[in-house]
């Protein structure tokens, strides 16, 4: 009885939380556009010139770009490898802890944690390498 309500509770959860990272930015996104429309209705009522960055972003559902492709690479990169190393470190401090409990339960998990630690760094390392090759490209 109580196991079935445990598993209803938690399916229930699980879909709620799905609904809402799905749901949420979307509708974010819909108030930003709302609040984007009423700014540019009052600039042109009071007279004010509006950039055609900002009419063409809206008119491609494109959110206006903030700094160089590049410079977010570089802040991308930098932030992704960063939390592989943390992962990385994570996983040493649980294999080192599970020693006293289990040798092979600290390899398994230390080394599961370090290893999930290398995707997130892997991208890291991928942005750094195109933010290195566009920071050298030629402008065109």
């Amino acid at each position: 009885m109580i196991g079935d309500i445990t598993g209803l509770l938690m399916g229930i959860a699980f879909w709620a939380f799905v609904a809402a990272v799905i749901l949420v930015p979307v509708y974010l996104r819909y108030r930003e556009k709302g609040r984007m429309h009423e700014t540019l209705r009052l600039a042109y009522e009071k007279g004010q010139p509006v950039p055609p960055e900002l009419i063409t972003a809206l008119q491609s559902n494109v959110a206006p770009s903030v700094g160089s492709a590049p410079d977010r690479d570089l802040r991308r990169g930098i932030v992704l490898v960063a939390i592989g190393l943390g992962l990385a470190g994570l996983g040493y401090g649980l294999w080192y802890g599970l020693m006293i409990v289990n040798d092979i339960a600290a390899y398994v998990v230390g080394g599961c944690t370090a290893g999930a630690g290398a995707i997130p760094g892997l991208v890291g390392v991928a942005y750094l390498i195109l933010w290195a090759v566009k920071r050298n490209a030629p402008k065109s």
